[in-house]
């Protein structure tokens, strides 16, 4: 076994600041709104807070839009305020984790406005990637992630900038050894200040190919694909483990690298415990498990099996050689008991099975805000609604370039869109679900007068008190965090069921990811074995003994276990 080291066995918890707690009335979160509930987060177990970006920014991209990196967002607060948050947290031993975004900034940073009117050199000249244009085309055929190209073109250096997400993130220049020596006193700065580590976004974007070269379009597609001269190039894994021995090895410190396109040999790459490079990846493959070919943009169910396999790769391929880290959910992703388990009638049973699944496998669990208390997604009838650039620009793309017709577009963004995860926490069952005294920055979801934490802190049987039990166990056994991996149930398409080993001691995890009754099949090696049921989201008459299943009348002729809908138990041999 590798060595033990205190980010493998901790629990993280990500706070989107806008929409997790107003303290001041103006209906935006704030950092001081994060204080007050820092009891709350130390109640519920987690060992390190992930702030989604809270340095100022004219919020094109919800804060992922930096325009001054070491400043904090007017309407989050102050230095002070953060510099107070970060002391109680520390003092609840609570860990900080910000957000760094060094792949870009906003076309607002007094880098990029130095840059563009670097006509005849200067040091700012090359921050960023300028190209001429190819006539009156740009430089090439690439299509930016929130649609339209890639390169935007500026009247005042007579050149194209790239911006691989919106035209106000131009993409910064990583070859550029000023560049990454900035980033990197930014980095000290913010460690000097006693913050516990870094979540880099879409980081393996930060080396390109200097060919620049056209993309391969898909189909009818306006613009060719960036992907395989972008992601995860050779360059990309010189500069991090640049980072990594100026910066990052000098403190111990958690780091978690947002990787998009990645494969299992990429991640080992990454996080690889030899490679001096980041303690680990967000993969988003199975993210991508209900997409259709490269599009998000669909309303189809996912396919259990297929996640089932990604996971299980994950797992195996990852295992002594790099760390996993596992989330169902994220600021840019729906909701997981609307996506993956039921958000009607079965709510709270799947929510606590999905969780289940997700925080017995090996690797760093990540809950998002709400998740823990199974918040859902939010329907709106018109785009109008909609906060998220990203939804916006795709229904714009798809139904005035691509044919699709309204309805079914706003069906697509209904099921897929990132602002199902940024509707406000939902707090209590009062006006505005306790979020703010104020009018809130972005709607809150009806659902919250039944659907909170104060009424959930009261039920022992609630979804938030079941998380409470789950970081209990991972902090108690061993074999949760370190144990091996191993899929029981490869084919089947209702159940996911897994076994844990280390040493001696055996660990099942069975799940019903569908609302009808199924049966499993219990390995040979552990039939007529007993073992103590360490957790269930539903009530068993001896949480002791596996054989409690049989006083029900669940086990049949073959030694198979009767499992009711979104059932989930897992039981230590």
């Amino acid at each position: 076994m590798k060595e033990q080291n205190w980010w493998k066995e901790c629990v993280v918890y990500q706070i989107y600041p806008r929409s997790f707690c107003d303290s001041n009335g103006d209906g935006i979160g704030d950092i001081n709104g994060i204080t007050t509930k820092l009891d709350y987060l130390k109640d519920l177990g987690v060992d390190v807070l992930w702030l989604s970006p809270v340095c100022k920014s004219p919020n094109d991209d919800n804060g992922y839009d930096i325009s001054n990196y070491r400043d904090i967002m007017e309407e989050f607060g102050t230095m002070e305020d953060f510099h107070r948050m970060l002391e109680e947290a520390h003092k609840r031993g609570l860990k900080i984790m910000l957000d760094l975004v060094v792949n870009h900034t906003s076309d607002e940073h007094e880098w990029f406005n130095q840059s563009k009117r670097a006509l005849d050199g200067g040091k700012y000249r090359d921050y960023y990637i300028w190209k001429k244009g190819k006539g009156e085309n740009p430089p090439n055929n690439w299509g930016s992630f929130f649609g339209g190209s890639a390169w935007e073109y500026c009247e005042e250096r007579k050149e194209y900038y790239l911006h691989i997400f919106s035209r106000k993130q131009p993409d910064l220049n990583w070859e550029n050894p000023a560049v990454r020596e900035e980033i990197y006193d930014m980095m000290q700065w913010w460690l000097n200040k006693g913050i516990d580590g870094f979540r880099m976004d879409v980081i393996n974007l930060i080396g390109k190919d200097q060919n620049f070269p056209d993309g391969i379009k898909d189909g009818n597609a306006p613009y060719g694909d960036l992907v395989p001269y972008t992601h995860n190039m050779p360059q990309a894994h010189i500069y991090l483990k640049e980072m990594n021995e100026k910066i990052l090895s000098k403190h111990d410190v958690i780091t978690v690298g947002e990787t998009l396109n990645t494969s299992v040999e990429d991640g080992i790459k990454y996080a690889g415990f030899d490679e001096n490079e980041l303690n680990m990846i967000f993969t988003f493959e199975h993210m991508n498990v209900d997409n259709l070919g490269n599009s998000k943009w669909n309303d189809q169910r996912f396919e259990l099996r297929k996640l089932k396999e990604i996971m299980t790769r994950w797992q195996n391929g990852m295992y002594q050689k790099a760390w996993n880290s596992l989330y169902w959910n994220n600021h840019d992703q729906p909701r997981v008991v609307s996506r993956f388990g039921n958000d009607g009638p079965y709510r709270e049973l799947s929510a606590k099975m999905l969780a289940t699944c997700l925080h017995m496998m090996q690797g760093t669990p990540y809950i998002y805000q709400g998740e823990e208390i199974g918040m859902t997604n939010l329907y709106f009838d018109t785009i109008e609604e909609y906060e998220d650039i990203e939804s916006r620009t795709a229904f714009e793309q798809c139904t005035k370039m691509e044919g699709v017709d309204e309805e079914t577009m706003m069906r697509r963004i209904r099921w897929k869109s990132r602002d199902n995860a940024r509707t406000p926490m939902q707090w209590n069952s009062r006006e505005n679900a306790g979020f703010t005294k104020g009018t809130p920055w972005f709607t809150v979801n009806p659902n919250y007068k039944s659907i909170n934490v104060e009424d959930q802190q009261q039920n022992e049987e609630s979804i938030l008190n079941y998380y409470k039990r789950l970081i209990a166990l991972r902090k108690k056994y061993r074999i949760i965090v370190y144990g091996d991996y191993r899929l029981l149930d490869p084919e089947s398409d209702k159940t996911f069921t897994y076994m844990r080993t280390l040493d001696q001691e055996k660990l099942l995890v069975a799940c019903n990811f569908t609302d009808a009754q199924v049966r499993m099949q219990i390995p040979d090696e552990l039939k007529g074995t007993k073992g103590r049921i360490l957790i269930s989201n539903y009530s068993h008459e001896d949480k002791m003994l596996i054989a409690a299943y049989g006083s029900e009348g669940r086990t049949g002729e073959d030694g198979s276990i009767l499992l009711h809908p979104y059932e989930t138990v897992v039981t230590l041999f």
